[in-house]
């Protein structure tokens, strides 16, 4: 069954280990989830309190639909 999930930041979220950080993907678009591949650069100009929902294609690359959030 599809199912809509929200992903509420606009970038990675770090997870700092000993030795080197580890960035999490905090947007939902990396082809390379959990890990962050840099995608988030796509939503930067989504406003967190904007009343959007923004729909991508399956590959998650580009915008196909813009929604107001119900």
């Amino acid at each position: 069954m599809p199912r809509l999930v929200q992903f509420s930041d606009k970038g990675p979220i770090e997870i700092p280990p000993q030795d080197e950080s580890v960035w999490i993907c905090g947007c939902g678009l990396s082809q390379n989830f959990p890990h962050c591949d840099g995608s988030h650069k796509k939503c930067e100009r989504a406003e967190p309190d904007e009343q959007k929902v923004y729909v991508y294609d399956e590959s998650r690359k580009r915008v196909i639909e813009e929604k107001d959030k119900a």
